[in-house]
């Protein structure tokens, strides 16, 4: 099954990306054979992907997550508009993530099968 996670909110303040992130992550573990998953990252949701994130001990940490998802072979875009309006360069994405735009996001929805939106 093709999933694909489209992430609005910002990383902290509320929990749908780190709901959405679980999810994705589990997916991508057995007994889920054949699972693909696809995160796109925008408008505040962005800033998840920023490397070095300092989180206070005790919460979750947007870009653990987010490696979490890469490292099982997820892939990560974030949207290249949302990143500059938040003035995040390349050179500040979380190892996983790549800049991405509004083209690979239609092309990955074409691409999934279940579209998830958080």
């Amino acid at each position: 099954m093709k999933y694909l996670f489209i992430l609005n909110d910002p990383p902290y303040g509320t929990e749908r990306s780190y709901n959405a992130l679980r999810l994705a992550r589990e997916l991508l573990k057995e007994p889920a054979p054949g699972a693909e998953v696809r995160v796109f990252l925008i408008g505040d949701a962005a800033a998840g992907a920023k490397t070095g994130q300092k989180v206070p001990q005790g919460y979750y940490s947007i870009e653990a997550l987010l490696k979490g998802v890469s490292t099982r072979g997820g892939a990560i875009g974030v949207c290249g508009t949302c990143m500059d309006a938040r003035g995040l360069a390349d050179a500040d994405l979380a190892r996983g993530c790549a800049r991405s735009s509004m083209a690979e996001l239609a092309d990955w929805t074409g691409w999934a099968e279940k579209v998830l939106v958080f």
